[in-house]
């Protein structure tokens, strides 16, 4: 019984990719056609969409220790992160950001390989080649 709720435990481990840190104002997660709350320690999930306010602020850190801050009015989707922590194989980190602020220090995906994180806007793909960057879309 004890193995089987230790597997049932690792499972749902893997399926976070990142955790939020900090939160000022207005934040909520879109998953799965829900609406939460953006609160400090809820654990991310792939597809997952961060929205915040005017007032609001978000710091987000994933699992490869990539940092992500988006400032108020931003939307964010995270749409892909396939992150392997023992390295043997390459990772992928893909947002989109529609619309708002992100400032990025990139983690240990960034590292393995020129293609390996993207950031999407409505009109550019950016590459992500350095440890830090920031990127604005007006509305």
């Amino acid at each position: 019984m004890a193995l089987a709720i230790a597997a049932l435990g690792s499972t749902a481990a893997l399926a976070d990719i990142g955790q939020i840190k900090t939160v000022k104002g207005q934040v909520t997660i879109e998953r799965k056609g829900a609406s939460l709350p953006g609160q400090i320690g809820l654990l991310l999930e792939p597809m997952d969409v961060v929205k915040t306010g005017a007032d609001g602020s978000v710091g987000i850190t994933m699992r490869d220790n990539s940092l992500l801050s988006a400032g108020p009015n931003s939307i964010l989707s995270l749409d892909r992160f396939d992150f392997d922590a023992t390295g043997s194989q390459p990772g992928r980190f893909e947002t989109v950001l529609q619309r708002g602020t992100l400032m990025v220090v990139s983690g240990r995906i960034a590292k393995q390989g020129p293609q390996s994180m993207t950031v999407r806007t409505p009109t550019a793909v950016l590459g992500v080649r350095g440890t830090e960057f920031a990127v604005e879309v007006a509305e």
